[in-house]
């Protein structure tokens, strides 16, 4: 009997010892719950109260102004949180935005914003009668975008015939060389910082500008480069006056230069 008292002792013990095991387990696991939550709870108030807008800053745009990107990227109930907005933007689809190819918004400060806009490289547009809208191009000459909305010092193309166009292809001119004609020419134009108002194509690819009162005759793509070269010293003298300027016959060996000025 005595010994049969003393391996129920032994059992009782171990079973106390076990559950005092168990609660201890229990209230560290407690414990650690709580800090947890309390972690969580804490990240969460700073995110809801630090994280507040109260500046943008806007750079890299052109065409919008930064109220007008401001008012883009702040476009939902929960833009007030800034943190918000930058995990948007980095890892959700958001709304496209007709003229901007991407943006890039990162934090300065919990109350700042940054956003740098990449806007879509356009170098000039065709106006497409069967859809009553503007085909803008880049450099490449492929469609960036259609809208009936006309961008300031992005010059209107005339004389070639386009009846269609596709978003995000080519435009679909007959002519190879026109096309090359018509990238070269936006191109040398832009990198002079002489952007006309049209570009004007006629019947045999001759290329005419327009800049207010003042028609600039290129004539073919021989030498145009050189010619746009040209026309940049001697525009800045022609303002405020009404003429043509012949430009279409310069080469090399033939470097006269006339100004028809209207009367």
């Amino acid at each position: 009997m005595a010994e049969r008292y003393e391996v129920d002792n032994r059992e009782r013990k171990e079973f106390l010892r076990e559950k005092r095991r168990r609660k201890k387990k229990r209230k560290i696991i407690l414990i650690i719950l709580l800090s947890f939550l309390a972690v969580i709870a804490t990240a969460v108030l700073i995110v809801w109260k630090v994280f507040t807008v109260k500046t943008v800053v806007v750079e890299g745009n052109e065409h919008y102004s930064d109220k007008q990107i401001e008012k883009f990227v702040l476009s939902d109930d929960y833009s007030w949180n800034s943190l918000y907005v930058v995990l948007k933007y980095r890892f959700l689809e958001t709304k496209e935005i007709p003229f901007v190819d991407t943006m890039e918004i990162s934090l300065k400060n919990p109350h700042t914003l940054k956003v740098h806009v990449y806007e879509k490289g356009i170098l000039g547009y065709l106006y497409i009668p069967t859809i009553s809208q503007n085909a803008y191009f880049d450099k490449d000459g492929f469609v960036v975008e259609t809208s009936k909305e006309i961008i300031e010092h992005i010059p209107q193309i005339e004389g070639l015939n386009c009846k269609k166009v596709v978003l995000y292809e080519k435009l679909p001119l007959k002519d190879e060389k026109i096309l090359k004609s018509l990238l070269a020419t936006t191109q040398t134009l832009k990198k002079n910082e002489i952007v006309p108002d049209k570009i004007m194509f006629d019947g045999n690819g001759d290329i005419s500008l327009s800049y207010g009162s003042i028609e600039v005759l290129l004539g073919s793509s021989e030498n145009l480069s050189k010619k746009i070269l040209r026309l940049s010293y001697i525009l800045p003298q022609l303002s405020g006056m009404q003429g043509t300027l012949h430009i279409e016959n310069w080469t090399e060996n033939t470097t006269d230069i006339i100004f028809d000025k209207a009367n």
